[in-house]
């Protein structure tokens, strides 16, 4: 199949957004602004042996992921999908048919979010990357920012932390590659919180970020971003029992900082948590409130609390306070 042939063959047939003028088929695509809504970008590379391993991910979940993982930037802006474009290195010695695989998987979750794919690129190479760059619309002026949260808010996450890595450590042992165990489902085709987020627009203020990097990581980034401290409850922290099956370091190591969850990671002020918890019941999310923010110290960070005492919690991990 040559180029030419390649681009027909993943070109849909009819695109969803009405603020298309021109998709895949020219120099570069035109899309007409929507009145009264911003527009949000994100952009995510996938690379393999660094991002993922062809021996627990198949092309068509390589597809599925890294637009999921796309997706997620935009849910935490609050922002509602619309379009992508995806970049493709692909090795010499993969067939068309795998490679057609990775987009089908893309092609699937942009469906499930009404995206259109309007451009891109593919080249070979000696290794397979991808980067996939998505465009989503929010309300002007209602886009969700890290800086946002305050001292006194409540800090919640949706869903359960750990099922990623710990599906990723199921397959690594290789004792479990059934495609409908939950933990490897949720390594290989994570859900965005799309709709809890966007059921939270008629709130003027709440923080959200996409744990994708682990929630160490992400409280860390809301804490020095609005210049607060974030003080989490460990045994708050929402964990299913075959994780809590597991060592007390292993269970920190896949919460903690296992990452790509891709659920959101949010504060709100104690008035509105109501809202938070109307929203949730609303879109079906599971929501649990796991600390509060607190006065900023010299440094902003995140104190753990955990079996009666109190650590300061890395973007890596947890170190003792002196």
């Amino acid at each position: 199949m040559d180029e030419f042939s390649f681009i027909d063959s993943i070109m849909q047939k009819y695109y969803r957004q009405s603020s298309i003028v021109k998709g895949i088929g020219d120099d570069a695509a035109v899309v007409r602004p929507v009145n009264g809504f911003d527009m949000i970008t994100a952009s995510d590379t996938m690379v393999e042996d660094i991002h993922f391993r062809l021996t627990t991910m198949t092309p068509y979940h390589i597809g599925y992921r890294v637009l999921a993982a796309n997706i997620s930037d935009l849910a935490a802006m609050g922002c509602d999908p619309a379009y992508y474009m995806v970049s493709i290195v692909i090795p010499k010695d993969w067939s068309q048919q795998q490679l057609q695989e990775i987009y089908a998987g893309m092609q699937d979750h942009a469906r499930e979010h009404q995206m259109d794919l309007i451009g891109g690129d593919t080249v070979s190479g000696h290794q397979l990357v991808v980067t996939v760059t998505v465009y989503g619309y929010v309300p002007k002026g209602y886009a969700r920012y890290r800086s946002q949260a305050h001292e006194g808010d409540y800090v919640f996450a949706t869903g359960y932390l750990g099922d990623s890595a710990y599906g990723l450590h199921l397959l690594l042992l290789e004792r479990d590659n059934r495609t409908d165990n939950p933990f490897i489902k949720r390594h290989q085709m994570p859900q965005p919180r799309v709709s809890f987020a966007q059921a939270l627009q008629p709130l003027r203020r709440v923080c959200l970020n996409d744990i994708s990097d682990g929630i160490a990581s992400e409280a860390n980034e809301i804490a020095q971003a609005s210049d607060i401290n974030i003080e989490i409850n460990f045994g708050d922290l929402p964990v299913r029992r075959e994780i809590k099956e597991h060592t007390s370091e292993d269970q920190k190591k896949w919460v903690l900082s296992g990452g790509e969850d891709f659920e959101l990671l949010g504060t709100v002020s104690q008035d509105d948590w109501p809202r938070i918890q109307a929203a949730a019941e609303q879109t079906n999310t599971k929501v649990t409130k796991i600390g509060t923010v607190k006065p900023a110290t010299e440094n902003p960070c995140v104190i753990l609390c955990s079996d009666g005492r109190r650590e300061k919690l890395s973007k890596s991990g947890y170190v003792h306070l002196q």
